[in-house]
């Protein structure tokens, strides 16, 4: 049986899966403290999040990082697949440094120190974009 993955793919998935994964599983111990802060972070990027209490969007935050993280380290899930999941994910990251205040230079799109733990997640937009496109040109063998 030959599994729905290409070779070329198994390195950005570890890393980006691994990575990932690990987020989601440290946000599962956190305190209201950090819930407040991600939370508040969050809904004044996406104003709809504030409906959430901050306990629940950090449960549910870390259970789609955890989700997320699993379908890019297991082989059996479709890269093109796994690929959609990364590129929503991390759209919803950049989008948070584009649009809080402090994260850019003035006028730019050169991180601030602050922003440069929210920057670093365009990497992870370009892999999961890489991996959409790959699957939607893949030819049928």
């Amino acid at each position: 049986m030959r599994l729905p993955i290409e070779l070329r793919h198994v390195a950005p998935r570890l890393a980006t899966g691994a990575f990932i994964l690990n987020s989601g599983l440290a946000k599962r111990g956190a305190d209201e403290q950090t819930a407040a802060m991600m939370h508040g972070m969050a809904k004044n990027t996406y104003p709809f999040l504030g409906k959430l209490q901050p306990t629940t969007f950090l449960r549910l935050l870390s259970a789609g990082e955890i989700a997320l993280g699993s379908a890019l380290l297991l082989p059996v899930v479709p890269t093109a697949l796994a690929g959609i999941g990364l590129t929503a994910f991390s759209a919803g990251l950049v989008g948070l440094y584009l649009r809080t205040p402090g994260m850019r230079e003035e006028g730019s799109l050169r991180p601030t120190q602050e922003g440069t733990a929210l920057a670093k997640d365009t990497w992870m937009l370009g892999i999961g974009v890489g991996f959409v496109i790959d699957g939607a040109t893949k030819r049928s063998c």
